[in-house]
């Protein structure tokens, strides 16, 4: 059984059954996280964003905010019962390979080996608080590697640039000028290369809108992550909260059939 599910069926006391559809990189929890578990030595962080009608989408065509309505009552029907619409890529969520990629798998169709992965957490704040238009290089992800050891296949790989504080206010999160560009931070397509090529990630993940960076037209780093069948998580929380390296995530995507992704419950364990 894959270290990713393993992880889980030790977490959770279940047997975890799931076909897996390619191979992937064997990667093993550090001692002691799995462990800690049970004696909670190793902390349990939520990287997830509450939902709500406030919860940044993209502002593009066809997107519309969160939604919530109850439609049954304990006092009227006695049961509580709600319905809620969205955008897949609204809040804390997963954008899957097929998002932007011809032939690539859907959000129900990531292995959960891939899903169940060590974490990388690549802090560039300082200098996301100087520029926001600020794109990781290429060089900075190795100089991290000097300091914090190679990033092994199957990593999520996080951006951590500090623009959560802006959440709660969409129009400073999405930072548009007077011509409705936007400026955040993101990945340059070189460090993008890099990391999914050179280093064969899981995948990319970032406390913003987007991958790429606000300024971006042609979503460079979506197509060279999604052509090699890597998933993106946008609009993390909490990436302040975890180390440099030896964190674990466990990444649960609502489970669409042919989605291009959706909101996620994201969890770090950090012992």
């Amino acid at each position: 059984m894959p270290a990713g599910l393993v992880l889980l069926a030790l977490a959770t006391g279940c047997e975890v059954v799931q076909e897996i559809q390619q191979p992937q990189p064997v990667v093993r929890p550090p001692a002691g996280i799995l462990e800690g578990l049970a004696t909670r030595g190793t902390r349990i962080v939520d990287l997830t964003h509450t939902l709500n009608a406030a919860s940044p989408h993209w502002p593009g065509e066809g997107y519309e905010p969160f939604a919530y309505e109850t439609f049954a009552t304990l006092e009227e029907n006695g049961v509580l019962s709600g319905r809620f619409s969205m955008a897949e890529h609204t809040g804390t969520h997963l954008d899957a390979p097929n998002h932007f990629a011809e032939g690539q798998i859907a959000v129900d169709e990531i292995p959960p080996s891939q899903l169940i992965v060590p974490a990388a957490v690549i802090d560039v704040s300082a200098a996301v608080a100087l520029n926001p238009d600020y794109e990781l290089s290429a060089e900075v992800v190795t100089a991290w590697e000097r300091q914090y050891g190679a990033i092994e296949p199957g990593t999520l790989v996080f951006m951590y640039t500090g623009w959560e504080e802006r959440f709660a206010d969409f129009e400073r999160y999405r930072n548009a000028d007077e011509e409705g560009r936007m400026h955040f931070p993101g990945f340059s397509p070189a460090a993008a290369e890099l990391l999914v090529t050179g280093r064969d990630v899981a995948g990319l993940g970032i406390d913003t809108l987007s991958v790429d960076y606000g300024l971006s037209t042609d979503f460079a780093v979506h197509a060279i992550s999604h052509g090699r069948g890597k998933y993106h998580i946008e609009n993390a929380a909490n990436l302040a909260m975890l180390p440099a390296s030896g964190a674990w995530v466990i990444v649960a995507p609502i489970k669409i059939e042919r989605g291009t992704g959706g909101p996620v419950r994201l969890f770090a364990l950090v012992r």
